[in-house]
């Protein structure tokens, strides 16, 4: 164990690293490893290219051969606006300060947009995975829209030499049936090309916000990765789970929703951080399909939320974090910083899965 992350890890050092009770044993997963693509992928129906691209993936990088992944996203000029995503650090308004910081950054791809990547993909795809993120919501339809529509295609992704593709479902939205529907075919034809698949696998209904929020039960985002791996995504990008029983609240009263037994809440899981997140990775077919979770917004203790969500990722046997605000909206030597603590957790021998 290192000092710098225990340290950072401060109060919740005790309960993250000494977690060793999970409901779901760690034997029953297919556990991060260097040898992950063939032991997992080979067995599958992706072709050689596919393979060859995710070795692609898993082999750059600080994290390469240990079968974690470091991923920075920036595609938050699109999501979150250009002005609000980098008013911090207004570097980032030029694609190439994007791709530079993943490379600094030790990181094993860059995922972002059709226009960041293709503006430096002579420069940079043959230098670090690239991962291009095919659809998007747009803010400029007033009121503001959460719907995913398509920016480009993927033969354009394909001709850009990207290993990768991205797209965004919003599960339980009232566009979910489109948006599945449209990312199956695109997940489909990339594979078809040779490229892999990561599905940023979301919910959202206003529905889900109760007594909590439940956007970031176990129980709801389980289910959508086990949708999200439904339609063949190689890996699973999810926020960490922060509660559980979103079913339990939406089938209250008069409400009935989904299907639920009791057991999920006492016997494949806790109320530990661990716990939860291990209900994820479960619902991503036992780790076949990486599950890795979102670095989350920037704010005042970016440090120690990143060292503490990538402890419980992997102590809960996920493959990694793939963290971009908490990265872009500081200086580059810091935004550097950042990912390197990341990647630090992934690299200490001594933090293991619980």
């Amino acid at each position: 164990m290192t000092t710098n992350i225990q340290s950072l890890l401060g109060a919740q050092a005790e309960s993250l690293l000494g977690f060793n009770t999970p409901k779901i044993a760690k034997e029953r997963l297919h556990l991060p490893g260097p040898d992950f693509v063939d032991r997992v992928f080979t067995h599958s129906d992706r072709n050689n290219r596919v393979l060859a691209n995710l070795a692609r993936m898993y082999n750059h990088g600080r994290l390469a051969g240990t079968g974690y992944l470091s991923i920075l996203p920036v595609d938050q000029g699109i999501e979150h606006s250009g002005g609000a995503s980098f008013a911090k650090n207004p570097d980032y308004f030029d694609p190439e300060k994007i791709v530079e910081l993943a490379v600094e950054g030790g990181c094993n791809a860059v995922a972002s947009t059709f226009g960041v990547l293709g503006m430096t993909a002579r420069k940079y795809a043959h230098k670090i995975p690239f991962m291009v993120k095919i659809n998007h919501n747009e803010l400029l339809t007033y009121p503001n829209s959460h719907e995913q529509i398509l920016f480009g295609t993927v033969e354009q992704a394909y001709d850009m030499g990207a290993a990768a593709i991205g797209a965004t479902i919003y599960f339980g939205s009232d566009d979910s049936h489109r948006e599945i529907i449209e990312v199956a075919q695109a997940f489909a034809l990339a594979h078809e090309l040779g490229m892999a698949t990561v599905l940023w696998c979301y919910i959202r209904n206003s529905a889900f916000k109760k007594d909590k929020d439940y956007h970031v039960s176990a129980d709801l985002t389980g289910q959508a990765n086990h949708l999200g791996v439904t339609i063949e995504a190689d890996i699973i990008k999810q926020k960490l789970a922060e509660n559980n029983g979103g079913f339990l609240a939406l089938n209250t009263g008069d409400s009935s929703y989904g299907k639920l037994d009791k057991r999920m809440y006492s016997e494949l899981a806790s109320d530990h951080p661990i716990d939860l997140c291990r209900y994820q990775v479960a619902n991503c077919y036992m780790g076949r399909a990486g599950l890795i979770n979102s670095g989350g917004a920037s704010g005042e203790n970016d440090f120690a939320e990143a060292a503490a969500t990538a402890v419980i990722n992997k102590r809960a046997g996920g493959q990694g974090l793939i963290s971009g605000r908490k990265a872009f909206q500081r200086p580059m030597a810091d935004g550097v910083k950042i990912l390197n603590t990341i990647q630090d957790v992934y690299l200490d021998q001594s933090i293991k899965v619980a």
